[in-house]
């Protein structure tokens, strides 16, 4: 029986989590929580985001760029046939979002620490994309001071991001969060948009 099994007597105990933003960060430390506000999609963007991605059962879905883990664990309970993947290339991020994963016990989440040029999107369906690359520009937020930043970074995950989306299949579906329209790859065309237009779902034509 699944975890998130109506059925399932240990659902309230998951529900929990899920009831809000402030309880769900609750499964992390402070210094971690900190981060929220700026670097974490909220419960109800997750919900819909991830609804439009995982579009049939057993999708794969990439969130490029995954801190915390926040999207995918909020997607794998929403969506509990769907599988998350994140790729984020902190250590303290990854071993804390596996910890988050591990406390609601969910098994359709997959964290990778690594960087983004590495990945071979082909292994996956559909794809979200919460500007994770912003701070690279200067003047931004950013997470920590242990990276190296740079506007050259910034455009160069850009290009590898759209080159790596322009060869994904026809259906592939792609949800960006706090992006410019312009920034979506060629191809992709805008099927719907929410939280004053700060939320936008693309299908690959």
């Amino acid at each position: 029986m699944s975890l998130t099994s109506p059925s399932n007597p240990l659902r309230g105990h998951l529900d929990k989590w899920f009831e809000s933003d402030d309880n769900f960060h609750r499964l992390y430390p402070l210094y971690i929580q900190a981060l929220a506000g700026k670097h974490w999609t909220p419960l109800k963007v997750v919900q819909k985001a991830a609804g439009f991605l995982a579009a049939t059962p057993g999708a794969k879905i990439l969130d490029i760029g995954s801190g915390a883990g926040k999207f995918c664990i909020g997607g794998a309970y929403f969506n509990p046939d769907a599988f998350f993947y994140g790729i984020e290339q902190r250590y303290d991020l990854v071993r804390y979002a596996t910890i988050a994963q591990e406390m609601v016990g969910l098994n359709n989440v997959t964290y990778m620490l690594g960087n983004l040029l590495e990945v071979d999107f082909r292994k996956y369906d559909h794809f979200y994309f919460f500007n994770s690359f912003y701070e690279n520009l200067p003047g931004t937020y950013k997470i920590d001071d242990k990276l190296t930043y740079s506007r050259a970074l910034y455009h160069q995950y850009n290009r590898y991001l759209h080159f790596q989306l322009e060869r994904m299949p026809a259906g592939t579906r792609l949800v960006t969060y706090h992006c410019a329209e312009e920034e979506a790859p060629r191809g992709y065309q805008l099927v719907d948009s929410a939280i004053d237009h700060l939320l936008k779902c693309w299908i690959k034509l």
